[in-house]
């Protein structure tokens, strides 16, 4: 923030603690989707390939988009229903709040979820981002997308 710092979280594996099998890890995921499409836009590529490629194996069907300008034209071009942006907040072309605004122009029913590296209230003091909108802070895990995007759709947590 102008004026007051800036924090940094460091975060290291702790020593002698054993990383989850495989199957370990498997039982942690979120359930697999319901045939979801959801409409991906990230400016940064190795960004936008992970999160796609996360998103695919959980079993949504994904347009991704490098651009804004690129996701107005996928969602044009697209014959089904888009249940779903999920986009960057902080972009050249358009940022994601203005995004979003266009996006339910054209597919009014759609949930939005924002992400960003910046945290949501700093966006939100740059009127960047709306209070009370479904936010995932970046760097996150697959879990924590799914979970976020599980409660974008307002799609029941399993117990």
């Amino acid at each position: 923030t102008p004026g007051q710092g800036t924090t940094f979280h460091v975060f290291l594996p702790r020593y002698g603690i054993p990383f989850p099998s495989s199957t370990q890890t498997a039982t942690l995921s979120s359930p697999k989707s319901s045939a979801e499409t959801i409409l991906l836009v990230e400016d940064e590529p190795a960004i936008l390939t992970m999160t796609q490629n996360m998103l695919r194996r959980q079993g949504y069907t994904v347009l991704a988009a490098g651009s804004s300008s690129e996701a107005i034209r996928l969602a044009q071009d697209h014959a089904g229903k888009i249940d779903l942006l999920i986009t960057d907040v902080v972009m050249p072309e358009m940022n994601g709040r203005d995004l979003a605004r266009t996006m339910q122009s054209i597919c009014p029913n759609i949930k939005r979820l924002f992400m960003s590296g910046h945290t949501a209230d700093v966006l939100a003091n740059h009127g960047m981002l709306d209070a009370g909108v479904h936010f995932v802070q970046k760097p996150f895990t697959r879990k924590l997308l799914m979970d976020k995007i599980l409660e974008a759709l307002e799609i029941q947590h399993p117990a």
